[in-house]
């Protein structure tokens, strides 16, 4: 079986044979396999198959095999019956051997036919059929010679070849042919380890293959591949080119399409990494990456496939930076295998984390940076290894197995490496394999790192998105908030989609939903700039189209890139009312309490933020206490294929289903429209039950320019707080009250001074007057007379803050409700 050499074993008599001939050669012929399935037809056909019957390989497969080989007497009908029970003259193993087989296991058939060849014309053909049994698909296998080809030119001592005829012989009478038993899975089709291991034992139980001279001389058959030396091959192509370029007939080459053995190795690697590039990369994630990765080189090229990648890839911190040395962890991300279920699963868990240290062969892969091939695990080398794995023995797991190390690396960094792992009974890697698993790990290499890189830039991303995203308090005065965020469904799905909420002065609060147009990075930066400019022109209590107004001349400002739709809501809990601009955003949704009718709030459109030159314009809206107002962005309604009307419908229904807390009514309405397929966007909704701050909860009173008011403000608030029953929050207030009011009638101008509390969630304390510069803190000193009330008002209050009004300014405070 030695590529190109024929037997290298001198044939030796079989049991009750006579003698064979002399010249070992006789046997080496070349043979053409070919695989037959349960049905019959034909599933496998070599380069000696398509050059011996003159049938090309996309004729012969799925063609019945009883039109293409004289195989009719071990071709029954192979789903019916017992199979091959009739065979043809040379079934070679007599009736005893026959009777010591597997009853399960059928007779081999040999014979000798002569056959009509495309091109050939008449060719005299030797078989040898072997049926199968398992769970495969495999039930026959055909090996076949020309006849003619034993007759060596110049040879007349040797047998007649009309003699020659195809037999078997158990492969004991031979020495050495336990050849064929470590080489017949080359001539076989790419199979897992299992699936020619069996079909490697089947054969030699049934016989070997063998040629035979008047029935006593035996000869084993070695395979012969037919090869033809690289320099003739060209000396032929060479001649047909100028046959071609002279106009003369172009002699055709009979070994065209039969490479030499060498060759078609290296077309069957390039086939194999061309496969595993098809397989691996299909998407970005890294976890499934890694694990097309695995699978796409067992069982074909290894047995065994474990990946260990680097901390810092997999805990998605970036490029690692550095030669790895023996302090580097690595984590075992996937492991393949061909053994039975679990057994190493135990003992090498996936997930696990280690070193590795200098003395192995995987240390020294990692600080190369090259392949590391030892071909057989040494009982040595196994303890070794095995000594870093704690409380596990995993020297039976790897002893005698040939192994590769292949690195995974990009751009010069080593990320990873794979360990591959063959069963002993298999052939050992060797230079060949540690090329070609170089350039499987190259690419592995490249497509793991795209993956990384993406991985990383979706990590910045959703970390910097979810640092930007407000953790909106469940509770604001006098309304009750709910919000949803949901990244979208294709590369590159974190957008620039957010909501917020911002307390405003006179127990309001402020709602808002914005969409940054784009995806990735640069959309979720932009867009905390725009929900930070947003927040500060909130808390100056300006108007919502005047916000939106100066919110669009910042982002023309920051550059032609920044466009966003947004949709800016005030709600007052104490007059009822809702006061909404609107820049290029979908409307909101509002559902009336009394009746559960929702209906979309007309407002006018507007440009989105960015575009410039477009006024904006507000609307008043008047709620009741328990309606609801739904803001979303756009990824929510709208689908590709779809009228965006559909989308709006759907959540005009879906807003106005009862439901038992916000959170479930949220939920609703994300089930209602994220199941129906086809989003890709992602999602911000804001959800507020508005409940409104009911009359008897508010007290208002205003005081002339007087400074003896003070005393008669302290008197209202003791007062009042006394009838609400909260008498114990009256000194604290009185005190700030005092403060403040007294700050107010010092510096007022004309109108008169108002004082506003409100019992909500909290007590509020408002004064508003007609100066409007917002005072500060200072620092006052033993002997200043003033500069002490804000730092009064800021150590006894919940909060307190400063505001601008049409008026003038705000000074306001809150203090925690007993109990709360």
């Amino acid at each position: 079986m030695d590529r190109g050499t024929g037997g290298d074993t001198p044939p030796s008599r079989g049991a009750g044979s006579g003698a064979a001939p002399e010249s070992a050669d006789t046997g080496r012929v070349p043979l053409a396999v070919v695989v037959v399935d349960r049905a019959g037809l034909v599933s496998h056909w070599s380069s000696g198959a398509r050059r011996l019957f003159g049938v090309a390989k996309d004729e012969a497969i799925g063609r019945h095999a009883i039109d293409l080989l004289p195989v009719s007497g071990a071709l029954p009908d192979i789903d019916d019956g017992p199979p091959y029970e009739e065979y043809a003259p040379y079934d070679g193993l007599g009736p005893g051997l026959g009777d010591s087989l597997d009853a399960g296991l059928g007779y081999p058939a040999a014979g000798r036919a002569r056959l009509t060849v495309p091109e050939r014309d008449r060719v005299d053909v030797l078989w040898w059929a072997y049926p199968l049994v398992g769970p495969g698909s495999e039930r026959l296998l055909v090996l076949a010679a020309d006849a003619e080809a034993l007759h060596r030119p110049g040879q007349d001592d040797g047998p007649p070849v009309e003699r020659i005829a195809p037999g078997f012989a158990l492969h004991t009478d031979f020495p050495g042919a336990e050849d064929l038993a470590r080489r017949l899975p080359e001539i076989l089709p790419s199979m897992s380890v299992g699936e020619s291991a069996r079909i490697v034992a089947q054969v030699l139980e049934l016989g070997y293959p063998v040629l035979e001279f008047s029935h006593s001389d035996r000869v084993p058959v070695t395979p012969d591949w037919g090869v033809t030396r690289r320099v003739e091959r060209r000396a032929r192509r060479e001649r047909a080119a100028r046959a071609a370029a002279a106009g003369l007939p172009v002699p055709r080459d009979p070994d065209d399409e039969g490479e030499d053995l060498e060759y078609v190795a290296v077309r069957e690697r390039l086939e194999f990494l061309n496969e595993v590039s098809g397989r691996i990369g299909t998407s970005l994630d890294l976890a499934r990456t890694i694990g097309e990765v695995s699978r796409a080189v067992v069982p074909r090229f290894t047995d065994v496939a474990g990946t260990y990648l680097r901390e810092q890839v997999v805990a998605g911190e970036g490029f690692p930076d550095g030669v790895p040395d023996t302090r580097t962890m690595w984590h075992r991300v996937a492991l393949e295998h061909t053994d039975e279920p679990g057994r190493w699963d135990d003992v090498v868990p996936v997930g696990e984390a280690m070193p590795f240290p200098a003395h192995t062969p995987f240390f020294q892969c990692m600080t190369s940076g090259e392949p590391v091939l030892v071909p057989r695990i040494s009982e040595q080398m196994g303890h070794a290894i095995a000594s870093q794995f704690e409380k596990r023995d995993i020297r039976p797991l790897i002893t005698g197995r040939s192994m590769l190390v292949v690195p995974l690396k990009a751009r010069h960094v080593v990320l990873g490496f794979m360990i591959l792992l063959r069963h002993p009974e298999r052939d050992e890697f060797n230079d060949m394999d540690r090329v070609t698993g170089a350039e499987l790990a190259a690419r592995a290499g490249l497509v793991l790192d795209n993956a990384r890189m993406y991985t990383y830039q979706e990590s910045v991303a959703e970390t910097l998105q979810d640092s930007m995203l407000p953790h909106i308090p469940p509770r604001m005065a006098g309304c009750d908030i709910a919000t949803r965020y949901l990244p979208g469904t294709l590369l590159g799905r974190i957008g620039g989609d957010w909501f917020d909420s911002v307390k405003l002065p006179g127990a309001r609060t402020a709602l808002v939903v914005g969409d940054v147009m784009g995806h990735g990075l640069n959309s979720a930066a932009m867009m905390g700039q725009l929900r930070t400019a947003v927040q500060t022109m909130a808390a100056l209590d300006l108007p919502p189209a005047q916000l939106l107004r100066n919110l669009d001349d910042l982002a023309q400002r920051l550059g032609e890139t920044y466009l966003a739709t947004c949709l800016y809501a005030v709600y007052d809990p104490v007059a009822g009312e809702l006061h909404l601009a609107n820049a290029g955003h979908i409307p909101p949704v509002l559902v009336r309490a009394d009746d559960g009718r929702s209906e979309l709030i007309d407002l006018p459109t507007g440009a989105p933020i960015g575009v410039g030159g477009v006024p904006f314009e507000a609307v008043h809206v008047r709620v009741s206490p328990g309606d609801r107002l739904v803001m979303c962005t756009d990824g929510l309604v709208e689908m590709r294929g779809e009228d965006i009307g559909v989308g709006l419908a759907t959540l005009c229904e879906s807003a106005a289903h009862p439901a038992a807390s916000m959170d479930d009514a949220c939920d609703t309405i994300i089930r209602a429209l994220n199941t129906r397929g086809g989003r890709k966007d992602d999602v911000a909704l804001l959800l507020a039950r508005l409940n409104g701050i009911a009359p008897d909860d508010v007290a208002e009173w205003t005081f002339p320019l007087d400074p003896a008011q003070v005393g008669r403000a302290r008197a209202v608030v003791r007062e009042q707080l006394h009838d609400w029953g909260l008498a114990r929050l009256a000194d604290p207030a009185e005190l700030m009250v005092s403060e403040v009011v007294t700050n107010a009638v010092r510096h007022a101008h004309r109108r008169p001074v108002t004082l506003r509390l409100v019992r909500g969630d909290t007590l509020l304390c408002e004064v508003d007057d007609d100066h409007h510069e917002l005072p500060t803190l200072l620092s006052a000193g033993p002997d200043d007379e003033s500069g002490r009330g804000l730092r009064v008002v800021s150590t006894l209050a919940r909060e307190w803050g400063t505001s601008r009004t049409a008026a003038g300014k705000s000074v306001w405070f809150e203090l925690t409700l007993p109990g709360r």
